[in-house]
């Protein structure tokens, strides 16, 4: 469903770009900060299979709302196509996005930890086996998605008009999502269903709560230091959960700087889909919307994991590299600021190509010449201008002032036109220059989902009606001209009706392009075509950067996420006790939504005004973030949890024999048998635990 929010948000809800992507990561960050609630519930609560049904069902019922909000026909009471209350359309969608944040982020720490359950302690291969199926159907789903839903959202439906279908884009995974829970459902009696023994996370936040509590009864100079802050809370809780925590506390203390590379990772999914609607999605055989681009990314993803452990980390170790897994994070992070370099490159050749409209101070002004004869034309502070028979200006004049003065050069005919601020016009001169001067209003933005804007002036002295298989102009009288309509990219025949005589006249189209077709006063219309006799005018140039283009940047960012993302995972699950797993992956999780939330405080507070320059702020953010990761992963020193544990334990036991005879003593041994075992590794590095 994501695939296509954002470009809902522009072209459906009618909001500008910014306003979209803050929206969008607002959203993505409440994805990623629900689970810690999920998981909560879950083990402290309903458990695992209550709470996937409960929020399931609110996810799918928040998935119906966005379908809902998606309906243009429902407030469309003049039926031209645009919602009429746009209030009601904004409501629902806000309420439907909340209610699938709650629902995906309840459910997501728990679907994966039920399969699990699912599976005995002697049942290690089939659980390994499950988990790699598991894995490969999310990445799966999010290739079929990426392509899917987009092609969804390009089709045409409603009641009375027909536009974009983001209700059907929107409706395919409510159903799908209904679907699934009904058979999670029938297969209730085949699971086994642990029941809720308390939540770690809980438990590690009350911990850590008392000891912060207990230092601050203690803080006088009378109560003797203790060796970590953690310390203090020894009086309630074991010495081993504590030792634990400390293990936690410490991957967690290197989480801190993560937070930025979701910031650019995620933008794929909002900046960089907006990008690609100013692009050329044309493949040959295959024409690419540009939500649809994102599909590069659960590809590369396929791609990339198996190369990657299988050759590139293999051949580093041979080459007698220690690309450690901070390393590796370190590299991934470099990568993905290489991926914003990349697409402020890009943007940079779309801005090239990207038309300059007038401001709100300024007008512009295109001169179209309907006679037969060549007109030579004076405009304040420019030179002369020859236009052509039939032929119009080639780039639009800017002026500061609305009255400009027109002169004609072969004659005394001096004209003044009124032009209109922040308004892009073209001006009809007409094959009898005494004749009337007409203004015509264009465009002054881009069509929008890569569609063009045509429209067909009549120079004959008949009225002419031109029509094709998708749209109508309807009838234009002499000298007048039709209204914009928009056409997709293809070739597309118009045909061209005068008087009982007809003749057809074809064009191919790109992408955002707008044209304005001038039927001279000489054609004569007849059985053959007007190929030749009707003048192109580009108004608007199509989009001629290629979506190509955006490939090395989906692979930057890819092999980044790769290299970060998965890496990260595996370090922060080796570096940690096993009873803490959930609560380094609440932690991680944490970094995505801060990430996504960087995007919407930076963004705001820069106002850049340049695409371009914000790709490279990011960048060089994450750059700065990188280089103080890298000092952090550089005076970090590997642990093994799993050894500190086991001489933990067994320092407890051999205290615990002695506990009949010497309780009080016993505690002060176990103390300094937990300061020698831990002060020195078994590689000679020092723990700092």
């Amino acid at each position: 469903m994501r695939a296509v929010l954002v470009l809902y948000f522009k072209y459906f809800l009618r909001w500008d770009d910014d306003l979209a992507t803050s929206i969008y990561h607002t959203f993505v960050a409440l994805c990623y900060l629900t689970p810690i609630l999920g998981a909560i519930v879950a083990d402290s609560w309903l458990g695992k299979f209550k709470t996937i049904i409960y929020l399931s069902i609110v996810y799918a019922v928040g998935q119906v709302a966005m379908a809902v909000s998606a309906i243009h026909d429902i407030t469309d009471a003049d039926r031209d196509g645009t919602p009429d209350n746009m209030t009601f359309h904004v409501a629902m969608s806000m309420t439907g996005l909340f209610l699938i944040a709650l629902g995906t982020g309840g459910i997501k720490p728990c679907v994966s930890a039920f399969g699990g359950d699912q599976f005995s302690d002697h049942q290690e291969r089939q659980r390994s086996t499950f988990f790699s199926v598991f894995y490969l159907c999310i990445n799966g789903g999010s290739l079929l998605s990426t392509i899917i839903t987009p092609l969804l959202r390009a089709q045409d439906c409603g009641i009375y008009t027909q536009q974009k279908c983001y209700a059907l884009a929107f409706g395919v995974p409510a159903a799908l999502m209904v679907v699934s829970l009904v058979v999670f459902i029938v297969g209730s009696g085949m699971y086994y269903k642990a029941k809720p023994q308390g939540n770690i996370m809980l438990d590690v936040c009350k911990c850590i709560g008392f000891s912060i509590k207990n230092r601050y009864r203690h803080r006088g100079k009378q109560f003797p230091k203790r060796a970590h802050w953690l310390d203090w809370a020894e009086e309630k809780y074991d010495k081993l959960l504590i030792a634990q925590i400390k293990m936690v506390l410490k991957v967690l203390f290197l989480y801190i700087p993560l937070p930025m590379f979701w910031t650019l990772f995620d933008q794929k999914g909002s900046r960089w889909t907006l990008q690609a609607t100013n692009m050329d999605g044309n493949f040959g055989l295959l024409i690419i919307q540009p939500d649809q681009m994102q599909t590069v990314n659960p590809i590369l993803i396929l791609t990339l994991v198996p190369i990657m452990d299988s050759v590139i980390y293999p051949l580093i170790r041979k080459c007698g590299l220690n690309f450690t897994p901070l390393k590796r994070m370190t590299v991934g992070m470099l990568l993905a600021a290489s991926a914003f370099v990349s697409a402020a490159l890009v943007q940079v050749e779309i801005d090239k190509t990207l038309p300059v409209f007038p401001s709100s101070s300024q007008s512009q002004l295109k001169l179209l010449n309907m006679g037969n004869n060549p007109v030579t034309l004076s405009l304040p502070n420019n030179d002369l201008l020859n236009l052509a028979a039939a032929q119009a200006s080639d780039e639009y004049f800017t002026f500061e002032t609305e009255e400009v003065t027109v002169s004609v050069a072969s004659s005394a005919l001096t004209t003044t036109i009124l032009l209109t601020k922040g308004e892009r016009q073209t001006l009809l001169i007409p094959a009898v220059i005494n004749s009337e001067w007409l203004l015509t209003t264009d465009l002054t933005a881009k069509p929008e989902q890569g569609n063009n804007a045509i429209r067909f002036i009549n120079g004959l002295s008949t009225e002419v009606r031109v029509s094709s298989s998708l749209v109508d102009f309807g009838i234009i009288k002499p000298s007048g001209y039709s209204n914009y309509s928009l056409v997709e990219n293809g070739k597309i025949t118009f045909n061209l009706s005068s008087g009982g005589r007809s003749c057809d006249y074809s064009r191919e189209f790109g992408y955002g392009s707008s044209f304005t077709f001038f039927i001279p006063n000489n054609l004569v219309i007849g059985p053959t075509t007007c190929q030749e006799s009707i003048t192109v005018i580009e108004d608007i140039k199509p989009n001629s950067v290629h979506m190509a283009l955006q490939i090395p940047q989906y692979f930057l960012i890819t092999a980044g996420e790769v290299m970060f993302s998965v890496t990260g995972l595996e370090f922060s699950y080796s570096q940690a006790p096993s009873n803490m797993k959930a609560v380094l992956q609440a932690g991680w999780l944490l970094t995505v939504a801060v990430g996504n939330f960087i995007v919407l405080i930076v963004a705001e507070l820069a106002k850049l005004p340049m695409q371009w320059a914000e790709y490279v702020l990011f960048a060089s953010l994450l750059v700065a973030v990188c280089i103080i990761f890298s000092i952090m992963a550089y005076f970090y020193t590997y642990i093994d949890p799993r050894e500190i544990e086991a001489q933990f334990k067994k320092s407890t036991d051999d205290d615990s024999d002695d506990e009949s005879r010497q309780y009080k003593k016993g505690l002060e041994m176990a103390s300094k048998n937990y300061k020698s075992d831990y002060g020195d590794h078994k590689d000679g590095r020092e723990t700092k635990m």
